[in-house]
């Protein structure tokens, strides 16, 4: 089996999460994906049980394979974070990691359409069954409401542009693959912005992801939740990858550690970045940050 999945910040993230190895303990990975932290957990960890959470039942299925030599000490779940940690029982876990980041198994593996490099179905699906695609944004939002969706979830600047292109593209043809789109995006924007340091197709791809997975919507119920399933002593870690992300991480957790009882400390002062070392050999940590605390 190939393993494409690099874990982001595992050292760090092993330091702030470290256990005894004598104890038995609980960790879930809300977000296991290939399973890479998990992974690196179960082996420095002897006593460690790992609760891994994934909707993507094709991702979960590489996770399983990985992780089947650690037997009964691994236990996947297919479902959204959320909605495990809602029915999850309060003060059961030590440990709770969440890894924002997409895998690099959706772009170059699941034939979803993630990456505007390759010319797939316009899709972005993390839970197939799910009904909203990134197909059908682009062929029937409101060209205003489209426009806004990039513009909030992709801070693009040349929103409306090509919210424009993309009504204009859909009058004479239904968007259906990801080049069509990053085609269309590409034409949209003006010629001095379609050569800079990322491709202008960028913020708008992730804007259509965000909105198809309902991302956002789901970081700061799932830290509430998070917090109530800690065990007193437990900590709670989160990697994230953009702004709009990091931004609901910060004031979550400082909001509930300013109550007047508050439920948590913040172990991490400032953001964890990579170092030097990691962002050489793993491109997609650059924008990466970690963000821990402990239940009191």
């Amino acid at each position: 089996m190939e393993i494409l999945h690099y874990p982001v910040l595992h050292e760090p993230v092993l330091e702030y999460l470290a256990l005894s190895t004598d104890e038995e303990a609980v960790m879930i990975d809300c977000t296991t994906g290939e399973g890479g932290h998990s992974n690196l957990f179960l082996s420095r960890f002897p006593r460690l049980h790992v609760i891994g959470i994934d909707r993507d039942k094709e991702i979960q299925k590489k996770a399983i394979e990985r992780l089947s030599i650690y037997g009964e000490r691994f236990t996947p779940v297919n479902a959204w974070f959320d909605d495990y940690l809602k029915s999850a029982e309060s003060s059961s876990a030590d440990r709770i990691l969440f890894d924002l980041g997409i895998s690099t198994f959706h772009y170059e593996e699941s034939r979803r359409g993630f990456s505007f490099r390759k010319d797939e179905r316009l899709d972005m699906r993390l839970n197939e069954n799910a009904t909203l695609s990134a197909a059908t944004i682009v062929n029937t939002y409101a060209e205003e409401e489209l426009a806004d969706l990039i513009y909030r979830y992709g801070e693009e600047r040349y929103s409306r542009r090509i919210a424009r292109a993309f009504v204009e593209y859909r009058e004479k043809k239904p968007i259906e693959t990801s080049k069509e789109a990053e085609d269309i995006i590409f034409h949209a924007v003006p010629k001095e912005y379609r050569y800079g340091r990322i491709s202008p197709a960028t913020r708008t791809f992730q804007a259509l992801r965000i909105e198809v997975n309902g991302e956002l919507d789901r970081i700061k119920p799932s830290l509430l939740e998070a917090i109530r399933v800690l065990k007193s002593g437990g900590r709670l870690a989160v990697i994230t990858f953009h702004s709009l992300e990091d931004r609901i991480v910060k004031w979550t957790f400082k909001e509930e550690a300013a109550k007047e009882n508050p439920a948590i400390r913040i172990i991490t002062k400032k953001p964890v970045i990579p170092d030097e070392k990691e962002e050489k050999e793993n491109a997609p940590s650059r924008s990466a940050k970690l963000r821990v605390v402990e239940k009191i």
